[in-house]
């Protein structure tokens, strides 16, 4: 009998987050079958609504116990690695999380006979001085090792109503008469809408993307740090002094940081800002783009005001029309 739509049942790991919200959406609509890999299943079942009764359900898996990572891939047929911290925590490090346990997932799709779509992030360098940057590559790697027709997706900074970067300087905005622009505020970006990000990996596993094959993604125009400030600082109707801050302040500053629960800024942050966050020209020139998987970018503007309206002024402007 032939093979339905909603047979096909894919394994996401780190589903839960920001980025998988968007992707469980994404391929709950294509009909796709959805196992979610979480440490925690008793908190991804705010899932469960982006999609038909069963359709979705959650599993427990441990990317530093490998068996429960070879558990959770069992029996489907794509798998999907969305696992990454932005800062390092007891056993959660950028080794154990991005490189041992991209390895663990990879090894399990392997032995599942799935295929593979890797997340990764541009600037993934096994030279960086960033463990964080070092640690992508080696991920990226270890997914191209165990399964040689893996897709691997590398994003600039993603954006969107949960995002972690306009949402945490607009707090910051709101108390503080000033923002550090960490370098002088000149790295480049190329923030690409999480939603863009979804349509890319749902276009991946329906054989949209090339096997092998490392694309990056990044929305319609580059922006410096400090332009994105003065954009997001438009969108919330309040004046701040942008304050150019060396690269050797920050990393002390960051240093102290760190040990908040949720750090602000860290000395790895940092060196992550020494460079350029854009898609690169060869992946321009080959079509390893949303472009190259026929998805319009999203311009930056027309999704901001969606949700930053809540940092706005008291009476100052009205919620966006849905």
């Amino acid at each position: 009998m032939a093979q339905t739509a909603i047979d096909r049942l894919v394994t996401i790991y780190g589903g839960s987050g920001f980025i998988g919200r968007h992707v469980v959406r994404a391929l709950a609509k294509g009909g796709w079958r959805i196992r979610v890999a979480v440490r925690r299943p008793d908190l991804a079942y705010h899932l469960q609504p982006l999609g038909m009764v069963g359709q979705i359900h959650a599993v427990q898996a441990n990317l530093r116990f490998p068996d429960s990572v070879v558990h959770a891939a069992e029996g489907a047929e794509a798998v999907v690695n969305l696992v990454g911290i932005l800062y390092e925590r007891g056993r959660q490090s950028f080794e154990a999380v991005q490189a041992e346990g991209a390895a663990a997932v990879a090894r399990a799709a392997a032995a599942a006979g799935a295929r593979l779509v890797h997340i990764s992030a541009i600037g993934a360098d096994r030279s960086s001085r960033s463990a964080y940057a070092r640690t992508k590559a080696a991920g990226e790697a270890a997914a191209l090792a165990a399964v040689p027709q893996a897709v691997i997706l590398r994003s600039s900074i993603v954006f969107g109503p949960e995002d972690d970067f306009f949402n945490r300087f607009a707090a910051i905005a709101r108390f503080s008469p000033a923002l550090p622009l960490i370098g002088g505020g000149r790295t480049r970006f190329q923030p690409v809408f999480v939603g863009d990000v979804a349509a890319a990996l749902a276009a991946s596993l329906e054989g949209r993307a090339r096997g092998g094959v490392t694309y990056e993604l990044g929305g319609p125009a580059v922006k410096t740090f400090r332009e994105l400030m003065e954009i997001m600082l438009r969108e919330i109707g309040r004046r701040r002094l942008l304050v150019p801050l060396p690269f050797a302040l920050a990393r002390l500053q960051a240093f102290f940081l760190e040990f908040l629960p949720k750090p602000l800024l860290t000395r790895d942050q940092v060196s992550l800002l020494e460079r350029d966050n854009v898609v690169s020209v060869e992946a321009e020139r080959e079509g390893r783009t949303l472009k190259g998987l026929g998805i319009a970018p999203t311009a930056l503007e027309t999704v901001l005001p969606t949700y930053l309206w809540r940092f706005r002024k008291a009476g100052q402007f009205s919620r966006p029309a849905a």
